[in-house]
């Protein structure tokens, strides 16, 4: 008895989600509008011409006023730091 009514409970909730998922499915998201560009293609490209010629497009995610910093010590010196770190349970790192 007891696994005719989660097999009714189960085959009603199926039911029911199939009937929400077909009636969303019906309107579009987001709605759809036409597009209306007021600017012709040219002027597009020129405006972006010349904003890369003044400086204002962003081409990275980084940011344009970090400078690099030259390191102090040398790629060894540094591996043999991390060496020493990771001997001396410093670091919880694996050797990736």
């Amino acid at each position: 008895m007891n696994t005719k009514n989660i097999a009714k409970n189960l085959f009603a909730g199926l039911l029911l989600t199939s009937a929400i998922g077909t009636a969303m499915a019906e309107a579009p998201y987001p709605a759809e509008t036409r597009f209306v560009s007021t600017k012709s293609r040219a002027e597009v490209v020129a405006e972006l011409q010349q904003a890369r010629a003044n400086g204002e497009l962003l081409v990275s995610d980084r940011n344009r006023d970090d400078k690099q910093i030259a390191s102090a010590k040398t790629r060894d010196e540094v591996r043999a730091e991390l060496a020493q770190a990771r001997a001396n349970g410093e670091m919880r790192v694996t050797d990736q």
